[in-house]
């Protein structure tokens, strides 16, 4: 499990987050029911200095390929992948060039909190700098990054990201401003990103919600990653519920449309019964009226995503597939295969869908 955390990102920005091949495969008309394969992964592609996922991806690395091995074993129409370092679009090309045999001819990929040096001593250890005092916990700007692959194409000039949004802005936060002080105003809510990354899927909006929420662990009595988890899958829950209070980073106000088609993406790192989430935390996208559990589960290992330390905090579901309800959910996994080693402590979480 990794430790993690002025509204200007331009569309220009996202823009070159995305690639605009042409798929070569013939389309099926946009009225005829579409099944495609929607997944998330914590592939563990993180890295301790700026710069070495490129030069790994660049020539034969071995955990990326059991990694890309795992991919293809699943066959996935769109993916999110979680941990996978921020460098612009190099890593992003190199991974499905040479790694993924160039099936993603779209991909959206932008800046994150993690590693930016927030300028403010967050860690309280009377130092400013390091990973502690980064905006979302990390040794350099864009480490435990994330991208989206697909088959479809990704609507660029729709895309909303909210890198920036202010912690302070959502009502009734769970902000520990007793333990912060002075700075609690200045802090971002996303230790690394959400992003709403709209596809289309034959002719048709399928909008991809991608996040990654801290650890609610590595703190102390006054639970701020724990608090910060939660308001950060509320954020979540609140886009999807149309909340009037958020903004991008454009600065557009406002949630999810009404009646949007959707499906949650991400390690959420919340499991609804162990761990050390605060209380309710992912139960409050699950508990939506719009939003469907399919509950992927493994043979061995029921529903569970995450292979973590025993037995402290134990096998735990943190990686989830949530699809809107107007969606068909057909079949799902969980991808664990038995006796094997595995690249990364998280496992692939797939939902097929009729769109």
């Amino acid at each position: 499990m990794s430790r993690l955390v002025a509204v200007t990102v331009t569309l220009a920005v996202m823009a070159a987050g995305c690639s605009s091949m042409k798929p070569t495969a013939t389309d099926p008309a946009p009225d005829e029911p579409s099944s495609i394969r929607v997944a998330t992964f914590n592939a563990s592609l993180n890295r301790p200095v700026a710069g070495q996922l490129v030069t790994d991806l660049s020539g034969e690395d071995a955990q990326a390929r059991a990694v890309a091995d795992v991919i293809a074993a699943n066959s996935t129409d769109v993916l999110l992948v979680n941990e996978f370092d921020y460098s612009g679009q190099d890593a992003v090309t190199l991974f499905n060039d040479n790694y993924l045999d160039g099936q993603y001819p779209y991909s959206f990929t932008a800046p994150v909190n993690t590693g930016v040096d927030s300028g403010l001593d967050l860690d309280k250890d009377g130092e400013l700098g390091g990973p502690g005092d980064a905006w979302g916990f990390g040794q350099f700007p864009g480490q435990y990054g994330m991208v989206v692959y697909s088959k479809f194409p990704i609507l660029t000039d729709s895309v909303r990201t909210f890198q920036n949004f202010l912690w302070k802005d959502m009502p009734d936060s769970l902000l520990p401003r007793d333990y912060y002080g002075e700075v609690a105003d200045a802090l971002r809510l996303s230790s690394k990103a959400h992003w709403d990354v709209p596809i289309d899927v034959n002719g048709k909006t399928l909008h991809v919600l991608a996040s990654h929420p801290t650890p609610p662990s590595f703190d102390g009595p006054e639970d701020r990653n724990g608090k910060r988890n939660h308001d950060e899958i509320r954020l979540s829950a609140d886009y999807i519920s149309g909340a009037d209070y958020l903004y991008d980073d454009n600065g557009v106000r406002g949630g999810l449309e009404d009646g949007a088609s959707f499906v949650m993406l991400g390690d959420q790192n919340s499991d609804p019964v162990d761990g050390d989430s605060v209380a309710g935390a992912i139960a409050q996208v699950l508990d939506l009226p719009r939003v469907q559990d399919p509950a992927p589960g493994s043979a061995e290992h029921g529903t569970d995503t995450a292979d973590f330390a025993d037995p402290t905090p134990g096998d735990l579901r943190v990686d989830y597939v949530l699809p809107s309800d107007d969606l068909t959910v057909i079949d799902s996994a969980v991808h664990w295969p038995s006796g094997t080693e595995h690249p990364s402590d998280h496992r692939l979480v797939w939902v097929d869908l009729e769109i």
